[in-house]
């Protein structure tokens, strides 16, 4: 577990156990009704589901941002990479190993609050600590929030690829 403390505020990122399988799938769900409000859905309602949060869990991938001592989001770590990386259209601009972020989500309480920059350093953080300087994600092309929180925290636009049937826009860092 890593902690921070910046502007009379402390955070921590730890690992998922299973007493936190409920709060990852309400944030998964409340991410998911929030994307809605924003006028677009990413997250169809049959993904990401239980058994995959289970299974972030199980393999120790998933992650949850305290803000506070309060559980605030969720993420997944990847180290595993992911195939349909190496078919982008447009160029990487890391190497590997990689990690591939995943499900990156707030509760209803943190979301909309301009935490991502927060959850954004954890994950670096993270990485750094687990000796990985390249990480990859992709995201929605209507997800706009979500491209400006990657640009702001230092991601760079790489092309798109093929995820789950859907063109998406492939993002990635490499960590100093």
């Amino acid at each position: 577990m890593s902690d921070f403390s910046e502007d009379e505020m402390k955070y921590s990122f730890e690992k998922a156990v299973w007493s936190d399988l409920g709060f990852c799938l309400r944030a998964i769900d409340e991410g998911r009704a929030f994307q809605r409000e924003q006028g677009f859905v990413q997250w169809a309602d049959n993904y990401p589901d239980r058994s995959l949060i289970e299974e972030d869990i199980r393999t120790g991938i998933g992650h949850i941002l305290c803000i506070n001592g309060e559980k605030a989001g969720y993420v997944a770590i990847d180290f595993a990479g992911e195939p349909v990386y190496k078919d982008i259209k447009g160029k990487w601009n890391t190497g590997e190993p990689y990690v591939v972020i995943r499900r990156i989500t707030f509760t209803r309480a943190f979301a909309g609050r301009g935490l991502s920059g927060i959850m954004f350093s954890a994950i670096d953080d993270f990485c750094r600590g687990n000796g990985v300087k390249n990480i990859r994600l992709n995201t929605g092309k209507e997800n706009g929030r979500m491209q400006h929180s990657l640009i702001t925290a230092g991601y760079s636009y790489c092309g798109t690829v093929v995820y789950r049937g859907i063109e998406r826009l492939a993002y990635d860092k490499i960590l100093s």
